[in-house]
């Protein structure tokens, strides 16, 4: 009996870090995962700025942003597909800037040019 009780605290224990865990493992660094199109310009305890660029018709992968500003270098249209299977199109133009709150989304250049933007992330 003490070793079924041993095997289901185990269990339990297991599970509770699977599950605790996992929204962390599917929130994604765009910078580790699509280093094509993000580099990291400046980092420090406050905030981590991005340089995101991307050519026409391509795209991420799904991944994960904390609150942030966006400032367009560039005119852009992007689609933005979302976890939950909504597509939010966007468009913006250069020197514009944007809040954004904390999200995933997998975006793509929907225009006919390049884009650059800075992505200023908010850590607190």
């Amino acid at each position: 009996m003490k070793n079924l009780s041993y095997s289901i605290l185990t269990s339990l224990v297991v599970l509770l870090f699977v599950l605790l865990f996992s929204g962390s493992a599917l929130a994604q660094d765009p910078a580790k995962v699509d280093s094509n199109h993000y580099k990291v310009v400046f980092e420090n305890d406050d905030v981590r700025v991005l340089r995101i660029t991307y050519g026409p018709g391509e795209k991420s992968v799904m991944h994960y942003h904390p609150d942030n500003v966006a400032v367009f270098l560039t005119d852009n249209q992007v689609e933005f597909n979302l976890p939950d299977g909504e597509v939010v199109e966007m468009a913006a133009t250069e020197g514009q800037a944007v809040w954004e709150p904390a999200g995933k989304h997998l975006p793509k250049n929907v225009g006919d040019k390049p884009f650059e933007l800075i992505l200023v992330e908010l850590k607190k």
